[in-house]
């Protein structure tokens, strides 16, 4: 259970910066393409779907996006601390390639299987690349806390 808690705080704080890449890369896209980051598209998916997208303020959207987006971060940080001891490797490189999978199986798989995010397929090649180098360095940030805490 320990394995999987450190795997959740790591996931959770490698969202940081991660999010911070993403809101610097966003900035740096042409204007046609700074439409909002999927955290947020797909939080107010969801919050359509459940009937309460309209009951939530601008702070609330931000709100439910911020945890809606770092608990995701969490759950798959829990994930990759059980799965990464079995994986031949060094932490960080295993982070980055766990971050490569859930960039792939979230938007080419599950958000558009679920109908909460079109596949990246169809968004711009710069879009998907602000997506991708932000999952490398939400993976190697886990990777890398997480070898801090074997030490």
């Amino acid at each position: 259970m320990n394995k999987i808690v450190a795997g959740t705080l790591a996931g959770l704080t490698a969202t940081a910066p991660m999010t911070a890449a993403m809101i610097a890369m966003h900035k740096a896209l042409p204007a046609h393409e700074r439409y909002p980051l999927p955290p947020r598209k797909v939080t107010m998916r969801a919050a359509r779907k459940a009937g309460v997208k309209k009951k939530l303020d601008e702070p609330e959207r931000k709100a439910a996006t911020l945890a809606a987006h770092f608990g995701y971060g969490a759950a798959m940080g829990g994930i990759f601390a059980m799965l990464a001891p079995r994986a031949p490797g060094r932490p960080i490189p295993k982070g980055i390639a766990w971050g490569l999978i859930v960039w792939a199986t979230s938007y080419l798989g599950l958000l558009p299987a679920t109908g909460l995010h079109e596949p990246a397929t169809r968004h711009p090649r710069e879009r998907n690349i602000l997506m991708i180098l932000a999952h490398i360095i939400w993976g190697g940030s886990l990777g890398l806390l997480l070898s801090k805490r074997r030490r």
